[in-house]
């Protein structure tokens, strides 16, 4: 009685009698959405991996990987701590550097009257955080032995305790604990890397190394630093490449306001379904922002612009109200949301003030549409639902009044990519009615599921999506060539931007109620 997966057996050529068991996979397939709540960001940190995407869910990942938050241009520290202020907890943070960053350095010197060094410690990361490292040698538990502690403010100690030997012994004893750890006490140290010396006598009874040298690499970094390259690896992939393949599906380029940048932005966004959100330089207003959106020729609804109105944000370990780019608080508030909902009316509390508002100066309900139809977004208080810092428009800079709703990004790129990443298994099938009605129905299965939880529909009645895949959209013709083709129609629940209400009043009203329930 042999047993077969599905389709390993030639069922037209069975030559022995006997039992045959095809295992066959169950024909409903379901798949899941793709994650939409990754937020890309790309700046400058004083510590941490350069031009790698560092996965950021918290205040102490952010501490533990960027360092402490800057007063300074491009901080990553301080965007992804605005960002988890907003909800956006799902972070992936690319730090880049002038190519002049340096790694802090120690050395554990021997005893002699001349002191050679035994041992060099190299901070893990290149930064300025790592000037706060510090390493003690001192007596360790055993008798005769040394115990190595590496401490860094904020992070559980390193220690390394037993190590044994004689003069040069001793010395690779310490850099094999920290490098490679200690079998069964300890994985290696996440913090320095230990090189031998060229000591051969034994340390002192203590000793405390204190490390000097790191620095950030931030001197030279400009709009173009953050951008990057592109690459066939991620090794090669610096800046905004990096994010490559994180499943970022919106991404802030810190403090960018070169708008010469826009473009390859929006080549960026429209090849990875990423939604790029970007702003003008600060105290820029809507006018020339405007201008320097259309002399880009960045009309697309995978960027978005904000104008120039800064936003003011209390930076609480600095002790220091900061203005901050307003891409940084609409990027991190758009990947909070669900991807059918829009950032447009919705508070922004860690929004203390703006520009305008710090100068007593509220927009105009003029000046909010030319906003508007300028394809530009902007953050104030008040917004139509209360006193609160919140997005006026909740667009894209596309210029096709059908495309051009923060929402129609996020949809489009939510499930784009989520077919994308689900059916690459019907790629080398044979093309059969139960193969077609296979992948059909697991389509329209995401697609119902999507209607279910209020994600698309249409509000007056009738169907809200449809899957077409049979041989009316796959001729004989194509067929034979290898394709087999789906076609995909789905439609979005619209956003509600201008609500009107017709008031009709007065002593002579006559007012008529109708007794017929309407929907």
């Amino acid at each position: 009685m042999p047993i077969y997966p599905a389709g390993n057996l030639n069922t037209a050529a069975l030559q022995a009698p006997d039992l045959y068991i095809q295992i066959v996979p169950p024909k409903t397939r379901y798949i899941n959405g793709v994650a939409t709540d990754i937020l890309g960001l790309v700046g400058v940190a004083s510590w941490g991996a350069v031009n790698s995407p560092m996965l950021i869910g918290s205040p102490d990942d952010a501490r533990l990987k960027l360092g402490t938050q800057q007063v300074r241009k491009y901080d990553l520290a301080s965007a992804a701590a605005i960002s988890i202020q907003l909800g956006a907890s799902n972070i992936r943070a690319v730090r880049v550097t002038d190519g002049t960053d340096t790694a802090a350095t120690a050395t554990l010197v021997d005893s002699a009257g001349t002191p050679a060094t035994g041992v060099t410690l190299t901070a893990y990361y290149t930064g300025s955080l790592g000037n706060s490292l510090s390493a003690v040698l001192a007596a360790g538990t055993a008798v005769n032995s040394f115990k190595l502690t590496v401490t860094l403010p904020g992070v559980q100690p390193e220690v390394f305790d037993n190590l044994t030997g004689s003069g040069t012994a001793l010395w690779q004893a310490i850099v094999s604990a920290i490098n490679n750890g200690q079998s069964g006490l300890r994985g290696p140290s996440q913090l320095v890397i230990a090189t031998i010396g060229s000591s051969s006598a034994a340390p002192p009874a203590s000793q405390t190394a204190t490390f000097t040298g790191g620095t950030d690499g931030t001197t030279t970094i400009t709009d173009a630093t953050l951008i990057g390259q592109d690459g066939s690896t991620g090794p090669n992939r610096k800046g905004m490449y990096a994010l490559r393949g994180t499943g970022a599906q919106v991404a802030n380029l810190i403090d960018l306001t070169d708008s010469t940048q826009w473009p390859t932005m929006v080549t960026y966004g429209l090849s990875e379904g990423c939604y790029m959100v970007t702003q003008g330089s600060a105290g820029a207003a809507y006018t020339t922002v405007s201008t320097a959106l259309n002399t880009s020729g960045s009309d697309s609804y995978a960027l978005k612009v904000m104008v120039g109105d800064w936003v003011y944000w209390q930076d609480q370990p600095n002790q220091k109200q900061r203005m901050m780019a307003p891409a940084t608080f609409e990027a991190a508030r758009i990947a909070s949301l669900a991807p059918h909902q829009t950032p447009l009316n919705k508070a922004m509390l860690a929004a203390v003030a703006t520009q305008r508002t710090l100068a007593q100066q509220p927009y105009s309900i003029a000046e909010i549409g030319a906003i508007n139809a300028a394809r530009l977004d902007v953050i104030t208080n008040p917004c139509p639902g209360g006193n609160y810092f919140g997005a006026r428009s909740g667009l894209n800079c596309s210029s096709n009044p059908t495309v051009n709703g923060d929402n129609y990004t996020r949809m489009t790129n939510f499930i784009s990519l989520t077919l994308a990443a689900s059916f690459g298994f019907v790629v080398g099938q044979l093309q059969t009615i139960d193969l077609r009605r296979t992948t059909k129905n697991t389509i329209e299965t995401f697609l119902q599921n999507l209607e279910d939880q209020g994600m698309i529909g249409n509000p007056n009645g009738g169907k809200s999506f449809s899957v077409q895949l049979d041989a009316a959209n796959n001729p004989d013709s194509r067929v034979a060539l290898g394709y087999m083709q789906a076609d995909v129609q789905v439609k979005y629940l619209s956003v509600v931007r201008y609500f009107l209400i017709n008031l009709e009043a007065g002593q002579s009203v006559s007012v008529v109620v109708s007794n017929t329930p309407r929907t």
